[in-house]
């Protein structure tokens, strides 16, 4: 579902990856991120674990993901968890987020699972 959403979201939005400069992930469980650097297309199949040794989605890397903590550090409260995820992409395109700061952030996604058979994403652009 991911990869199907993310593909559809990115043909709407005139966007592709390699045009986000953070990402919000549905990571409730930690494996969660790492598969989904490769289902949304972030890094090939089989090169989450290379990319993730190359700092590329950690703070200062070419892409952040959960550059709040995501849903583990949150708890994963349900319903509120994809309003965080909104919170914190549209502090990061204001320039607003203080330490957790991605430099010239100008379009992030979110991503969100839901009940094994629910996936909705966002793009936020910041003109």
């Amino acid at each position: 579902m991911s990869r199907d959403a993310s593909k559809q979201l990115y043909e709407q939005a005139g966007l592709g990856p390699e045009d986000i400069q953070l990402a919000q992930c549905h990571d409730a469980f930690a494996i969660e991120e790492l598969e989904y650097y490769e289902l949304l297309g972030f890094c090939r199949e089989g090169e989450a674990e290379k990319c993730i040794e190359e700092g590329r989605f950690a703070p200062g890397g070419k892409t952040p993901f959960s550059t709040d903590g995501g849903l583990i550090a949150r708890g994963h409260p349900g319903g509120p968890t994809g309003l965080a995820q909104i919170w914190e992409t549209t502090l990061q395109l204001r320039g607003e987020a203080g330490a957790r700061q991605v430099p010239n952030a100008r379009a992030g996604l979110c991503h969100m699972m839901g009940g094994g058979s629910v996936c909705a994403g966002h793009i936020f652009v910041r003109e």
